[in-house]
């Protein structure tokens, strides 16, 4: 039996093997370094001159995440240590290593401008309009990773006042009511239910995330709470292209739930070329008001079920779907877009059923998704297209790893979440920029080969 290998694509790792000169050439050459530059620049002729070569700071400084060198010192000692480095970082023979003042003032630079957001969304961009992102499922995940600073000491909370014994009055009642519902409007955005949000410009979502370091905590695959002191980023990726199609930074103690919507508007207004349909999440992400946004941008939700202390639905399965008088589930068989309809036909079971042709039993069911946009998701749920989608989920996982593992996301070297936000940037757009590097050369040998 003869035995038929595929072609291996052309990938990250294959981009990172090369020559240091082309590999830094193929990377940068997706980002606009130009505006970046204009940006950290002095706009002034007057007062002390700029000596520092700032277009190789920047580079160098994009440099460190593709080399993995972990802190600035490391950085400067390999350029001052490694002649080839420093060229191909940008600089010449004859200019001076900047200093770790230098990088870090190019670093406040960053923060201030807040260029970086703008760049991860120029990369995107370039991927679609070349043609490397096609996904139709997009996959929403977030990871959690630890602040430099150092946690602050536990504050002690005074006792509370006992609270009154017996039913309020009724005038007690709905001041308290009041007092319940001004409290409510003048928390914060993020503070509030997440249902608030719908509503809400994509410029304000964005404004007001927390991004100070706050104690987090997660279960674990056993089961067990586990604790950092630190950040999330929360990622949308391409499920076949694995770009980062849109990112979010926050607090460690943010619920995944209410980073969803933002992320959502920011795909729908940012990117309205995409032909996405599906939106895949795990069960952090059940809940109503997500389904609600997925469904004004005209696509499909395919997020795990929660079950929050509710009882077995009768006359449907734990899928949602209806059962027969034996209590046999209905199978899916179709969506109609037009009428927002899911078609369940009746069980395979019927056929052997001495009931069948009593007329007691349906033989379609037809169910608007709009009456629960939470239980009934197109394709229906637990059907086996449903499965499949699902299972794309994967694909923010694989990414939120990569960064970890090789882009250095979980190497915080900044104190205050303002500076952890361009270590963030930084990491996010070099990666999106090897994605869109290595697919260039990709395209470039398919297109040798096919000649």
């Amino acid at each position: 039996m003869t035995i038929i290998r595929q072609p291996s694509l052309f990938g990250i790792q294959e981009l990172y093997d090369m020559e240091p000169t082309q590999k830094y050439e193929a990377i940068i050459a997706a980002i606009n370094l130009d505006k970046i530059y204009h940006a950290v620049t002095k706009k002034s002729r007057l007062g002390a001159p700029e000596e520092l070569n700032y277009a190789a700071m920047i580079i160098s400084f994009a440099v460190r995440y593709v080399e993995r060198i972990p802190t600035i010192k490391d950085l400067i000692k390999r350029l001052n240590e490694d002649i080839a480095f420093k060229l191909n970082g940008g600089f010449l023979v004859s200019d001076a290593v900047p200093s770790e003042a230098s990088y870090s003032r190019l670093v406040t630079k960053l923060m201030e401008c807040d260029l970086l957001e703008t760049e991860k969304e120029n990369v995107v961009f370039q991927a679609i309009e070349e043609g490397f992102i096609t996904d139709d499922t997009a996959a929403t995940d977030a990871t959690h990773f630890e602040a430099r600073d150092q946690a602050p000491p536990k504050e002690e909370k005074p006792n509370p006042e006992p609270k009154k014994r017996g039913r309020k009055s009724k005038e007690e009642r709905d001041q308290w009511l009041k007092d319940e519902a001004e409290k409510e409007a003048n928390l914060p955005l993020y503070e509030k239910k997440i249902e608030a949000q719908l509503d809400v410009p994509l410029a304000e979502l964005r404004a007001e995330v927390p991004q100070a370091p706050k104690w987090g905590v997660k279960k674990n695959s056993e089961g067990k709470n586990v604790f950092w002191f630190g950040y999330k980023a929360h990622l949308v990726v391409g499920t076949s292209s694995q770009y980062i199609l849109d990112s979010l930074f926050s607090s460690g103690n943010l619920n995944d739930g209410k980073a969803a919507i933002p992320l959502l508007k920011g795909l729908h207004e940012r990117f309205p070329q995409l032909s996405l349909q599906y939106h895949t999440m795990d069960a952090g992400y059940d809940y109503e008001p997500i389904y609600e946004q997925v469904h004004r941008m005209g696509q499909q939700s395919v997020i795990a079920y929660n079950k929050r202390n509710e009882g077995e639905p009768l006359g449907y399965d734990k899928y949602f779907a209806p059962t027969c008088f034996r209590e046999h589930s209905y199978r899916y068989d179709s969506f109609d877009s037009k009428y927002e309809t899911l078609k369940y036909t009746r069980p395979k079971e019927c056929s052997d059923c001495p009931l069948a042709n009593e007329g007691i039993c349906q033989k379609v069911y037809k169910v608007k998704i709009t009456q629960d946009l939470r239980k009934y998701t197109a394709p229906a749920r637990g059907s086996q297209a449903w499965k499949n989608i699902f299972k794309r989920r994967t694909a923010a996982e694989r990414v939120n790893a990569y960064l970890k593992e090789f882009f250095q996301l979980n190497h915080v070297r900044y104190r205050t979440g303002e500076r952890a936000k361009v270590h963030f940037d930084m990491v996010t757009l070099i990666y999106n920029a090897s994605k869109l590097a290595a697919d260039r050369i990709n395209a470039q040998f398919n297109q040798q080969q096919a000649a």
